[in-house]
């Protein structure tokens, strides 16, 4: 017979043959049963992502009307009157100045407070629970509590001013102030992730190293700029990877507490976007500011993977 020797049995070609058809459909099964696992989340991602994408591609290049639907096609129109837009850039600008406030003050600050946590040696759960309290308020409880504090008139803030015989300080009414008083506020809601991060890293530092080198006589400076801030740097990276993507989508609490004001002080990017889609109900425009902040976030996120990451020492 075909395939066989002389003997009749199977010679090596059909053996080998055989065992590819049946390696192809092991695969096969494999790969089968590994989108089915998967099929939910691709599922929940084309509801909430791909879908979401696609739509915004196709109004950005469309006019339309108040509710949304497609009038004419326009092609790259839209994306032209934004970025000739001179609230679009003052809301980049803005932004920029957010990050700023925002970025660096959270990362350091839990550092220093985790490297405290760290080193202490009594009464460390009570110092992580206090650290830590910020994660359990969302955005819009911290809002409205933060809210109350820069109340001119009944606020705890301006009352702790008063006592040092300081005049009133209109946190949230004032342009030089408000977005001040936003980052804080921004500060505050990102400082326990940040902390808890941080401390996770920290504990994974083995402790012959920081013990070898306190006997060796290296102090805490010399431990926490020698030691601790190289091996936490992976956490570090992401953290302000997250930070900077969450800074460029901050909308809640701008929302909430000035609603972009006063005088377009706190007017950020997304808040900016939403005014265009919500308030003046140009859905093609806001829909190409939405594309170019998908495209900003992309593009500041590799900058930093370049930038960043080869200065990370992952162990």
């Amino acid at each position: 017979m075909p395939g066989n020797d002389r003997t009749g049995r199977p010679n090596a070609a059909t053996i080998a043959g055989k065992s590819k058809r049946v390696g192809l459909g092991l695969r096969l099964g494999e790969a089968g049963t590994a989108f089915l696992f998967l099929l939910p989340s691709l599922v929940i991602f084309a509801a909430f992502w791909f879908y979401p994408l696609a739509a915004s591609i196709v109004l950005s290049l469309h006019l339309t009307d108040p509710r949304g639907r497609m009038t004419a096609f326009v092609g790259l129109e839209n994306f032209r009157t934004v970025l000739t837009d001179p609230y679009f850039l003052e809301s980049l600008k803005t932004t920029a100045l957010f990050t700023l406030f925002t970025v660096p003050p959270t990362i350091g600050l839990a550092l220093l407070a985790a490297f405290f946590t760290h080193v202490i040696r009594r009464g460390k759960g009570a110092v992580r629970w206090m650290f830590a309290l910020p994660m359990a308020f969302s955005v819009g409880t911290a809002s409205v509590v933060w809210g109350l504090l820069f109340n001119p008139s009944v606020g705890l803030l301006n009352a702790l001013l008063g006592r040092f015989g300081l005049g009133p300080v209109f946190w949230l009414s004032e342009p030089g102030w408000a977005l001040f008083s936003v980052s804080l506020v921004t500060v505050w809601l990102g400082f326990g992730f940040a902390y808890v991060v941080l401390l996770g890293g920290m504990a994974t530092i083995p402790v012959e190293i920081e013990e070898s080198a306190r006997l060796d006589g290296a102090g805490l400076g010399t431990r926490f700029f020698r030691i601790v801030l190289p091996l936490v740097s992976p956490q570090l990276f992401f953290l302000a990877v997250v930070s900077v993507i969450g800074a460029l989508q901050a909308f809640g609490q701008i929302h909430l507490l000035t609603q972009g004001g006063p005088m377009n002080a706190t007017n950020v990017y997304v808040y900016n976007l939403y005014l265009e889609a919500f308030r003046n109900y140009r859905f093609g425009t806001a829909s190409a500011m939405a594309l170019l902040l998908f495209g900003l976030v992309l593009g500041l996120t590799l900058l930093q993977f370049r930038r960043l990451e080869r200065r990370v020492h992952y162990r």
